[in-house]
């Protein structure tokens, strides 16, 4: 799937526990809104979306409701040891 490919490939391993694993946690009880919301939010830069998720900068009203609630929980980031 090319939305799972692209969230696990960010660039940074940072961005790719938060995108990649929210993306495996819930994509699956997604409506094609929040489907194509998600994509809307790859296409942005990821220390945006990161400071968004935990909290050091304002959600941007396009991006602000149920998908980033959820996103700044980071109850899905597992993080390897």
């Amino acid at each position: 799937m090319r939305l799972k490919f692209r969230a696990w490939h960010r660039g940074t391993r940072e961005a790719d526990y938060l995108m990649g694993g929210f993306f495996d946690r819930y994509h699956q009880g997604w409506s094609d809104a929040e489907i194509a919301l998600f994509e809307a939010l790859l296409d942005e830069e990821d220390h945006d979306v990161m400071a968004w998720a935990i909290g050091t900068e304002p959600v941007p009203e396009r991006y602000d409701g149920a998908l980033m609630t959820a996103m700044r929980k980071l109850d899905y980031v597992d993080i390897p040891r």
